[in-house]
């Protein structure tokens, strides 16, 4: 199991210096990879191209490109441009993002994301291999047939023959999506226990391609805060969790309340999404029940964090994503080094 490290949104609370000194220990670390993200502030591209300038071999990824804030043609530039920065080393993360920021930031309607991402997929997968881009799907018309438009091809060659790409997925069926036409797969809040349920989605989905996983990478990202004060550890994931078991969405249409819910816990979802959604955010977050914080989190004692890291590769994870629920540029690198120990120990 590689171990990436997840750097997250750009500018809360930490300074250039302060993440460049983070990303550059985890490549001294071993770390395979540094994952950035971006919702409505910071931009992914920009971030990794910079971060790429500055190393040498961890390799970037984007955790995710928003398919609504760029279009296809656009994703595979920006992937073949970051590609030839860092020679080589791009991991094209792909996701649809939520109704929310779909519609109030990027103005693209949330409707029929499963057809949607396999016909960007492929398009981004055309251009990526440099061929005109001729594609007439239900989503994506190229070039448009009513006007002056006409079918193009990328002017420039990424540096790998196939850049790996990603799919963010929650749900059944976009997950099982994951596994048709993705080359890995990033889930969020990943209880390693329920992964064998999971898997069989990507295994349906590969299936229906009449391909196998073998060499697909299931990439999960971690919060993590390795500590003998347990409880501590757990009250510093409560608020991220939170935000996502309760806020991440509408009452109707929340992917990690009903993620939540598969895991057995449907009381205390819905408990925390009602209160979230009724602004009362730490009744939310201490609403969480210690077990769910457990089984999606890195928290507490070295040798019970050993364990769960254990667990995540048993199940089948290839690249974990680390990322320190810790709020200084030297705590943050504490814990990646710590992580990195305890690694060694299950390798």
């Amino acid at each position: 199991m590689r171990l990436g490290v997840h750097i997250g949104y750009w500018g809360l609370g930490l300074t250039r210096q302060d993440q460049l000194a983070i990303v550059l220990e985890a490549e001294r670390l071993g770390y395979d990879s540094v994952w950035a993200a971006e919702a409505y502030g910071s931009d992914v591209a920009t971030i990794l191209g910079w971060i790429a300038g500055q190393t040498e071999r961890i390799r970037i990824g984007s955790s995710i490109f928003q398919m609504p804030g760029r279009s296809a043609a656009m994703t595979a530039m920006t992937a073949a441009t970051l590609d030839q920065l860092s020679d080589g080393r791009m991991l094209l993360g792909i996701g649809s993002s939520g109704p929310q920021v779909s519609e109030g930031w990027h103005g693209v309607r949330f409707a029929r994301q499963l057809q949607r991402t396999r016909e960007y997929i492929a398009v981004v997968r055309m251009a990526l291999a440099r061929e005109r881009v001729e594609f007439h799907g239900e989503t994506i018309d190229l070039p448009l047939p009513d006007g002056p438009g006409k079918a193009l091809k990328l002017t420039i060659a990424p540096v790998q023959e196939r850049i790996p790409i990603y799919l963010a997925a929650i749900g059944p069926r976009n997950t099982a999506l994951a596994g048709e036409i993705a080359d890995g797969w990033i889930p969020t809040l990943l209880s390693p226990e329920h992964l064998p349920e999971l898997r069989g989605f990507l295994e349906e989905g590969a299936a229906r391609a009449g391909r196998s996983l073998e060499g697909f990478d299931i990439a999960p990202t971690v919060t993590v805060n390795i500590t003998d004060d347990i409880a501590g550890a757990r009250d510093a994931m409560r608020p991220y969790i939170a935000l996502y078991v309760g806020g991440m969405g509408s009452r109707e249409k929340n992917f990690y309340n009903t993620l939540v819910q598969r895991y057995g816990f449907e009381d205390a979802a819905r408990e925390v999404q009602d209160l979230y959604l009724e602004g009362r955010k730490e009744e939310a977050a201490a609403a969480l029940p210690d077990a769910l914080i457990d089984l999606v989190a890195l928290v507490g004692p070295a040798d019970r964090v050993r364990e769960r890291l254990r667990a995540y590769r048993d199940a089948g994870v290839g690249t974990l994503g680390v990322s320190p629920m810790a709020w200084t540029r030297e705590e943050r690198i504490r814990q990646l080094r710590l992580v990195a120990e305890l690694a060694e120990d299950v390798a």
